[in-house]
């Protein structure tokens, strides 16, 4: 359908409502729970006080709602895409209501090591699920969709807005530790995302899944974030043929290097990938008996190149290996001290 064609707004809001209508029996809400300890009240009270406490009661057990999100189903056999930071919680026990208000016990098929997604599982057949888009062929200015179970309380909410900025680069807490993830490649659309939304998807006006919404800033209005779709095609893949999300593993941290880095530390290169150590207490650069290690790659290295790709702050090193495969061997291309290297390494599955 050639929406360029579409002029008047009646056109576009027939198109919404139809992709709409598409998509919604797929959106489902996730229920988080955990097990606590029962408070025991020293005395009744109408109100809920969060300043008192009362007595626990040792032992004793009460299963609570802790948190929602959303997802959606992308297989009719049970398979629900979402965010990995929805279903981060190992602990925790959770949920899929589905539009009809059916509930399903759900179990964590896997969680993708690199990108904001999981996959769960529900035992039903004959789902309907959501068709596939190219994320690859979104344009700026472009109508999308989202739907989501709004702050954990209204589910089926739906928003609309325009594809406002392509391959973002964010920072965002995977849980309540502090943990944070760094995510790059994201869409940023403008459409309203709440708290409860992460895991819905977001769609185009052929009622197709282009991406995952999975983040927004505090404090910002109309700023939010998805995870293109793309990126979850290939997870899909693998959980179908392996029953599991497999990704490359090399063994090693990295900064990448920009003009600024370069003047601040003078080093003799302005772009690729310096294998260094982070801030947190017994971080390494290299992993032990990794496939860097074997190859021969040592702190403070600078990765120019991997299998002649050229790497610089918009062409990651972990973007650029997330093409390779498991099992393959990969040229990098080192700069050590004033020399050029060229090492090889044979990547693993990352655990």
């Amino acid at each position: 359908m050639n929406h360029a064609q579409l002029t008047t707004s009646s056109e576009y809001d027939r198109l919404s409502i139809e992709a709409v209508k598409k998509v919604a029996p797929s959106v489902v809400s996730i229920v988080i729970s955990k097990y606590v300890s029962q408070i025991k009240s020293l005395s009744p009270a109408p109100f809920f006080n969060p300043f008192f406490f009362g007595d626990v009661e040792e032992g004793a057990k009460e299963k609570i709602k802790v948190g929602g999100g959303s997802g959606v189903i992308v297989h009719p056999d049970g398979l629900i895409l979402t965010n990995k930071h929805v279903v981060f919680d190992s602990d925790a026990e959770y949920t899929v209501v589905t539009t009809d208000l059916e509930e399903y016990p759900a179990n964590v098929v896997s969680r993708d090591p690199i990108n904001d997604i999981a996959v769960l599982k529900i035992q039903a057949k004959g789902l309907p699920a959501v068709r596939l888009g190219n994320s690859n062929k979104l344009e700026l200015g472009q109508t999308v969709i989202a739907i989501g179970n709004a702050l954990g309380m209204f589910s089926n909410t739906v928003s609309k807005g325009i594809i406002s900025g392509l391959s973002r680069s964010i920072s965002a807490a995977l849980g309540t530790d502090g943990a944070m993830e760094h995510l790059r490649g994201v869409l940023q659309t403008d459409v309203a995302i709440n708290q409860g939304n992460s895991g819905g998807p977001l769609i185009n006006l052929d009622g197709e899944i282009v991406g995952i919404n999975t983040a927004i800033i505090a404090g910002a209005q109309n700023i939010g974030f998805s995870i293109p779709i793309n990126w979850a095609k290939q997870d899909l893949e693998d959980i179908i043929k392996h029953g599991r999300i497999i990704k490359p593993f090399i063994g090693l941290q990295y900064v990448m290097l920009n003009k600024e880095i370069q003047k601040t530390y003078s080093l003799p290169v302005d772009s690729g990938a310096m294998v260094v150590r982070d801030h947190h207490p017994g971080s390494v650069a290299i992993v032990k008996g990794s496939p860097a290690e074997k190859a021969g790659v040592k702190e403070n290295d600078v990765i120019l190149e991997l299998n002649g790709e050229k790497l610089t702050e918009q062409i990651d090193f972990s973007d650029t290996l997330q093409k390779c495969k498991v099992g393959e061997s990969v040229e990098l291309t080192i700069m050590r001290g004033d020399k050029k290297l060229k090492l090889v390494a044979t990547l693993e599955e990352r655990k």
